[in-house]
């Protein structure tokens, strides 16, 4: 018995050792798929999703799937000495040991009655803290807005109702937990009692030696450890089994955009034609966005896009990129089906600024060549000087070097966008696509900017979505888009003599002429 106990101490020393790097590389591998796996989710997934209920799962949820992997493998280590208590007390005395066997039985009805009523107060539990995090993501994301408008005690107040719910939850679950564990616990002495009661009587009757009655003793302990074990890892179990649904759940979510097997090869460059023939679209809602849209884009061309709001401007641009399917045959690149080409490689030749732009953590150098090793430093300098960006660049204690703070709140709204373009104008893209790219910039370099948008646009098809119209009066070709639909297409000369809806907007704008 001494040879065992040591065997079994050592046994289980390296079995914890090896469980815990198991489990430490299993959560590694599983965040790192996790996290490819929503960086390649559709468009369309992330319009109807929350960012914090996948922050949630990417990092609270994978911490409690940790337990789970930890409570699983501390059972399994519990199982052979389980099976070797089991075989020896069996070889001692199997009636003795079937006469203990209801205690185990009273375990396994008590388990599944725990599990039946706080399974679903776990999962409204992971429900309740993916709330949270969305709300501290929603209101932490715009702090400014909220001090602005003196929100913060309303949305304290609402933090504190969801902080609320949770803390219901956990207790109703802490009230379970407390009557299931006390039983569990009790189970090994429940059976240190039965043995000594039924086992002494067997004794005294000299159906087995005393010594056989304490090896029973011994390996009792050993029979009944799991599922002791058991017990006090239920709720961890449970727990982290909610928290491992959601988690696969969203690993097995297959939205994706089409793409054929094998995908139409691109070009080394595009000549950037764009044609859309009849297109119809609309979003998860079913309320059409585009409607019957025919428009003809030429190699080249810089097109200006125009209209209300909600009349599907940036919507076009979205589709041009990719970023969701449309009807097979609507939309051609180069004479090519947009839905033959693979949505990547696409993307690698398109130039797109928007106005709600995004700067990531890292240097200038790094936000302007985004981790492409084709953009050398150079490269970055001279895009960077093409949009008027090198000068205040070079002012910094770093230059090209230095580090930007999130979102690139050490630099001014205008610098931020400035980068922008400068990312995008390394790239070289062979279609461009400014979204109100210059919408926080001043009007002075904005000028600058806009000789230097003029120049790099005759080299490649450019559409540009503006609402000041002033900007786009040198377009090639100025689109008109009314509730979906083709309005008017034409120059700004041609639009102004129509006396149409393009001219009831440059009026209304620039001139400030109302109906």
């Amino acid at each position: 018995y001494l040879l065992w106990v040591v065997v079994r101490v050592a046994a289980s020393f390296s079995f914890e050792v090896l469980l815990s790097r198991a489990v430490l590389a299993a959560l590694a591998d599983l965040r790192t798929a996790l996290f490819a796996h929503v960086e390649r989710l559709p468009a369309s997934f992330y319009d109807r999703a929350k960012i914090g209920q996948i922050m949630t799962r990417i990092t609270d949820d994978i911490e409690s799937l940790a337990e789970l992997l930890s409570s699983v493998g501390a059972l399994a280590g519990e199982l052979v000495p389980f099976a070797i208590a089991a075989a020896i007390m069996l070889a001692l005395d199997p009636t003795l040991t079937a006469e203990i066997t209801p205690l185990m039985l009273l375990v396994l009805a008590a388990t599944l009655l725990f599990r039946h009523f706080s399974g679903p107060i776990y999962q409204r539990m992971r429900e309740a803290f993916s709330r949270i995090n969305e709300h501290l993501h929603e209101y932490l994301s715009g702090i400014e807005v909220v001090q602005l408008s003196g929100r913060e005690a309303l949305n304290a107040r609402r933090f504190g109702q969801l902080l609320q719910t949770n803390r219901s939850l956990e207790n109703r679950a802490i009230k379970l937990e407390t009557a299931y564990f006390p039983l569990v616990e009790s189970v090994i002495f429940l059976a240190f009692g039965c043995v000594l009661w039924l086992g002494g009587d067997k004794v005294h009757t000299n159906a087995i030696s005393l010594g056989t009655l304490i090896l029973f003793l011994q390996f009792c302990e050993m029979l009944f450890r799991p599922i002791v074990v058991f017990g006090f890892q239920a709720s961890v179990l449970f727990r982290a089994g909610i928290a491992c649904d959601r988690i696969f759940r969203l690993l097995d979510w297959r939205e994706a955009l089409q793409v054929p097997a094998q995908p139409t090869a691109l070009p080394d460059k595009l000549r950037g034609a764009i044609e859309f023939r009849q297109l119809d679209f609309s979003y998860g809602s079913g309320i059409p966005v585009i409607r019957n849209l025919s428009l003809q884009i030429a190699a080249g061309e810089t097109i200006a896009i125009v209209g209300a709001t909600g009349s599907g401007k940036t919507t076009l641009s979205r589709l041009i990129s990719r970023f969701y399917d449309v009807p097979a045959g609507t939309l051609f690149i180069d004479g090519i089906d947009i839905m033959q080409l693979a949505p990547e490689a696409l993307r690698r030749r398109q130039g797109l600024v928007l106005q709600d732009f995004h700067l990531f953590t890292g240097s200038i150098y790094d936000n302007i060549a985004l981790g492409n090793p084709a953009v050398t430093r150079e490269q970055a300098r001279q895009a960077a000087q093409w949009v008027q960006a090198l000068h205040f660049i070079d002012a910094l204690p770093q230059g090209l070097d230095t580090p930007l703070d999130d979102r690139g709140q050490n630099l001014s709204q205008g610098q931020r966008q400035l980068l922008v373009f400068a990312r995008i104008f390394a790239q070289n893209p062979d279609i461009l696509i400014l979204d109100e790219a210059t919408a926080s910039i001043d009007p002075i370099t904005e000028a600058a900017l806009q000789a230097a948008v003029n120049q790099v646009t005759r080299e490649r098809t450019s559409i540009i979505i503006a609402h000041r119209l002033q900007t786009i009066r040198h377009a090639d070709r100025i689109v008109v888009l009314d509730k979906g639909k083709l309005a008017e297409v034409g120059t700004h000369g041609e639009l102004m003599a129509r006396a149409g809806l393009y001219r009831a907007l440059y009026e209304a704008q620039v001139l400030g002429k109302t109906e």
